[in-house]
C-alpha cells in the first residue's frame, strides 16, 4: 500500500474522440479505407499504397500507432496522401476528407454509453470537454448523437482556433473556458499526440486508453497511467483523491 507521490486534485477532464470515446478499429477502419479510396480516385492500387503511406495495413486494417491515420488530423492526412501521389491538392482534399468524417460520425461505435458516462462524471462536479484532431462539426455531431452533448463544457477540432496537437493550446482553451488551471486537468486519449499535447500544457494527469492505435509499450513514456478503457477512469480518480486525501491506498503503476 502506497499514498500517491504527488498530490493529485482533479476538476476538468479533457477527452480525444477517436480511439477515446469511440472504438477506433470499429468506427475508423472502414472510413479510412474510403479515405484512401476518395483520395485515389478509385485506383485501388493507389489506394492501399496511400493506406501504407500514411500508417495502415491495407489487408489486414492493422493502424501503426502515432502514424497520420492515428493521429494527424485532416490537414496532415490529406497532405500525407497527395505527397505519396494523390491527384488532389491539399486544400480539396481537405475539405472532401473533412465532409467525409463529419458524416461517419453517424456510423461511429463507443467505447460504452457515453451519455451515462458523460453523466455520470459531470455529476461528480467534473469540467468536461473533448479536443479532438477532427474537425469541429464531427465532434458535436457525435456528442450528439451519443446524448452528452448537454454534458460538455468544450469542444475543440483542429479547425477550432486553438492549434493542434501535440501543441497545448487546446488544453488551454479547455482552462479558459472552464477557469481552470492545468493542475487541475486530466487529459485522456489513445495515442502520444494526446499525451504529449497534456505534458506540453502542465497538466495534473495524462490518462492512455487501449481502445485505439496505441499500445502500453507506445503510450508509456508520456502516460502517468493507462488503463483498458473510459470505464476504468472514474475509479482511478478516485483512488487519486484518496491518495490525495492522505489514505493508504493501491495505486496502479505508472503507465501501467
Amino acid at each position: 500500500m502506497v499514498k500517491a507521490p504527488h498530490p493529485i486534485q482533479i476538476a476538468g477532464i479533457l477527452f480525444d474522440k477517436d480511439g477515446t470515446l469511440l472504438d477506433y478499429a470499429r468506427s475508423w477502419v472502414p472510413v479510412n479505407y474510403e479515405i484512401a479510396r476518395i483520395a485515389a480516385r478509385d485506383d485501388a492500387d493507389l489506394a492501399a499504397a496511400l493506406l501504407r503511406a500514411t500508417g495502415m495495413d491495407p489487408d489486414t486494417g492493422v493502424v501503426t500507432p502515432d502514424s497520420l491515420l492515428a493521429a494527424g488530423n485532416t490537414a496532415e492526412i490529406a497532405e500525407g496522401m497527395v505527397g505519396a501521389g494523390a491527384a488532389w491538392t491539399r486544400a480539396a482534399l481537405t475539405v472532401a476528407l473533412d465532409d467525409l468524417f463529419s458524416r461517419s460520425a453517424a456510423f461511429a461505435v463507443p467505447v460504452t454509453d457515453l451519455s451515462a458516462l458523460f453523466s455520470a462524471l459531470r455529476a461528480r462536479g467534473y469540467k468536461l470537454g473533448v479536443a479532438s484532431s477532427d474537425n469541429e462539426a464531427s465532434i458535436r455531431r457525435t456528442a450528439e448523437r451519443f446524448g452528452f452533448d448537454d454534458c460538455l463544457d468544450y469542444v475543440a477540432g483542429y479547425d477550432s482556433g486553438y492549434g493542434v496537437k501535440p501543441e497545448p493550446g487546446m488544453v488551454h482553451g479547455f482552462c479558459a473556458a472552464t477557469g481552470l488551471i492545468p493542475d487541475e486537468v486530466v487529459v485522456v486519449g489513445d495515442n502520444n499526440h494526446d499525451m504529449h499535447m497534456g505534458r506540453n500544457a502542465g497538466v495534473g494527469l495524462t490518462v492512455a486508453v487501449l481502445t485505439g492505435t496505441g499500445s502500453r509499450q507506445s503510450l508509456a513514456s508520456a502516460s502517468d497511467h493507462c488503463l483498458a478503457d473510459i470505464t476504468e477512469l472514474a475509479a482511478l480518480l478516485d483512488r487519486l483523491g484518496s491518495a490525495e486525501a492522505g489514505q493508504d491506498v493501491a495505486l496502479p503503476d505508472v503507465a501501467s
